[in-house]
């Protein structure tokens, strides 16, 4: 038997597939293992925005390799806006303007280009005619919800996200301290704005746990900023990124960079985040700890997401 040959993988696949395994199900900036949807989080909604199943269409991309789904990850997400009216739709086409007519909302999060391959060189999860699109249908007055995370879902996006001025880094945004991130007005990490500062639903704190950073253009409101506290490690190849992470691989300083913002683009409305997890629920390890909406520390994030989608609304 050759040995270089497992299952019709050569080692060198082995070893890539490998590692993109050990970075989805076990390694984290905080070290808690595989991950798995917490089917008993649920956040009451006291005055919906709408009667059950009224409101408009939330389209949830689902045919971009996403690494989130509506019967997984973000089983949470599709849980909560549902019990606001909204009508949460998964979608598994490709973008067209015959699609998003159907929307009022288009949610992307975590998209892929290729779920097994994230070495550079990066490439685009959406295509040029997608990308035209979606910025046509934003312009006219649809929103987009765009939630991005660390390599390689930075990149996936960034081209969709450079025709709105934002620049996504294609990297690992982790703490210094390795652990995850309480964003506060009082630290002056969440920023006072129509999302945070909602009468009657204003948002002190968000939890976070790592994801991206990106830089916005001058006209955009930023939700939250990284600072000092954060490097932004920017590896080529998926290989380097172990729970150690080694001081070859090159780094830049989370100063100046943020990890929230919204803007207005045309007609249109758009809410970018860097960091998949807050608007998650997640058990992980074999302790079941809490990552997401339904962590303790995350008291305030259910709201952060209804005030966001509200926002997108016009609500």
């Amino acid at each position: 038997m050759d040995q270089s040959k497992i299952e019709g993988y050569d080692m060198e696949d082995f070893n890539r597939i490998f590692v993109i395994w050990y970075i989805l199900v076990v390694w984290t900036a905080d070290g808690i293992a595989q991950q798995v949807t917490d089917e008993s989080f649920n956040y009451s909604v006291s005055i919906p925005m709408y009667g059950v199943g009224n409101g408009p269409v939330i389209l949830f991309d689902e045919a971009h390799n996403n690494a989130s789904t509506l019967k997984g990850t973000y089983a949470a997400f599709g849980k909560l806006l549902t019990s606001d009216g909204y009508q949460v739709v998964s979608s598994k086409e490709k973008v067209t303007l015959e699609l998003l007519k159907k929307a009022k909302i288009y949610v992307s999060v975590n998209a892929m280009y290729d779920m097994e391959d994230w070495d550079l060189p990066a490439r685009s999860a959406f295509s040029q005619d997608e990308i035209n699109e979606l910025c046509h249908w934003v312009a006219n007055g649809g929103s987009l919800f765009l939630v991005t995370d660390h390599m390689p879902c930075g990149a996936s996006v960034n081209e969709l996200a450079g025709r709105f001025g934002i620049n996504i880094l294609n990297g690992f945004a982790i703490r210094k301290d390795g652990r995850p991130e309480i964003f506060s007005k009082e630290k002056k990490t969440l920023i006072l704005n129509e999302i945070t500062n909602r009468p009657g639903k204003k948002i002190d704190s968000i939890m976070c746990w790592g994801g991206t950073g990106f830089i916005v253009p001058t006209h955009a409101h930023v939700i939250s900023v990284l600072g000092d506290d954060y490097r932004i490690y920017l590896p080529s190849y998926v290989s380097q990124i172990r729970k150690r992470l080694s001081d070859t691989i090159p780094y830049i300083s989370g100063r100046g960079l943020v990890n929230g913002a919204y803007l207005e683009f045309g007609k249109g409305r758009i809410v970018i985040f860097g960091d998949g997890a807050p608007f998650s629920a997640q058990l992980q390890g074999v302790k079941s700890e809490k990552r997401g909406m339904n962590h303790p520390a995350a008291t305030q994030n259910a709201q952060f997401l209804l005030n966001i989608i509200h926002w997108l609304d016009r609500k």
